[in-house]
């Protein structure tokens, strides 16, 4: 069977929509951006069970009736018939766990083929959406797909150089950006080459996007002054290449990202609270890292991160890591929890 990229891209833009959509057979509806009159047109027996995370089922208390460890993993929670549009939205959104506390009982059923439901949380997290949906109603999708589909539509090999002009920046006069897209993708990643070739391997800077700390100065976090002191490091070290990734909260989105920020001021750390969201702590995908090092002709870089997993992504695609360079900088009143939990919780070498 030959996959359809495209499809993926449709399947992305009616879920925005709040139209549902089937993946390998199995119908589904968003529920972030379904409403009661979407939900009864689509599931006229009310009988669709909502398909979460096994990291939301956790916080559902959920966790000793499945036995996913991965907080990716699907979990169907049985529709009562006392669970109507706000009571599943309840279930949905950790950011109304503390102003509508959750009821239950809630049973959980056993999905004989878990793979399209996986696929289904996976497509969420790719839109920018809760993963979270209604799953099993009569309407007809209004897109069709596979999770083949979604694995073209995010196959880091389909990513092309689209151009290249110079571009002088604050720290690096001698810079040139390099912008990289998809076919069906709406993401672009670039990468601003610093400096000249010297036959030495380039430093290199993963940086995922943040519009927050980036554009806004945001003290939350520490990615503005991180981009900018890469910068900085890159000119000074002769040459190399910081690659701008569009993947804005770790994978998850910047609506998402927001919504975890909530979640923090409400007391939980940075990730508890993606998994009470129901991600990944990390979903970000270092292959596109890899490939737009490939396509500028770079296979060996010393790679400017505190994080061990970027060096481990990079090499699990192909790209060798001759040295990891440290990048720290000091914590502030703001962000010295948040820096704290990336030490203590994911294992950043700070």
């Amino acid at each position: 069977m030959v996959s359809d990229a495209r499809a993926a891209a449709r399947a992305i833009d009616a879920l925005r929509r709040g139209w549902p959509i089937a993946i390998d057979g199995i119908t589904l509806l968003a529920v972030e951006t379904a409403d009661p009159g979407r939900l009864a047109a689509f599931d006229t027996e009310g009988a669709a069970g909502i398909l979460i995370s096994s990291g939301r089922a956790a916080t559902l208390k959920l966790a000793n009736q499945v036995e996913a460890a991965d907080p990716d993993s699907p979990v169907l929670v049985e529709r009562a018939p006392w669970i109507d549009f706000p009571a599943a939205t309840a279930l949905a959104d950790p950011q109304l766990d503390l102003a509508t506390p959750l009821k239950g009982p809630y049973r959980t059923l056993h999905l004989p083929d878990a793979r399209p439901a996986s696929a289904a949380l996976r497509l969420a997290r790719i839109a920018g959406l809760l993963p979270a949906f209604f799953l099993g109603g009569t309407a007809a999708p209004e897109v069709a797909l596979s999770a083949a589909d979604i694995d073209a539509h995010e196959d880091a090999d389909r990513l092309a150089i689209a151009t290249r002009a110079r571009l002088p920046v604050a720290g690096a006069e001698d810079a040139e950006i390099v912008a990289f897209r998809s076919p069906e993708s709406a993401d672009e990643h670039v990468a601003l080459l610093i400096g000249q070739p010297n036959g030495a391997p380039p430093l290199v800077r993963l940086h995922s996007e943040c519009l927050t700390g980036d554009v806004l100065g945001s003290l939350k976090c520490d990615c503005g002054p991180q981009l900018h002191a890469a910068i900085h490091a890159i000119a000074d070290s002769g040459w190399g290449i910081l690659l701008y990734l569009r993947q804005e909260g770790r994978g998850i989105g910047l609506v998402n990202k927001l919504r975890a920020y909530r979640l923090q001021d409400q007391g939980f750390d940075t990730v508890d609270a993606n998994t009470r969201l129901g991600f990944a702590i990390d979903a970000r995908d270092f292959g596109v890292a890899a490939r737009m090092l490939a396509l500028m002709g770079q296979d060996r870089v010393r790679l400017l991160t505190n994080n061990p997993a970027k060096v481990a992504g990079l090499e699990a695609a192909g790209i060798v890591v001759a040295e990891r360079v440290p990048h720290k900088l000091p914590p502030n009143p703001h962000n010295a929890q948040y820096l704290a939990t990336k030490r203590d919780r994911t294992g950043h070498q700070l």
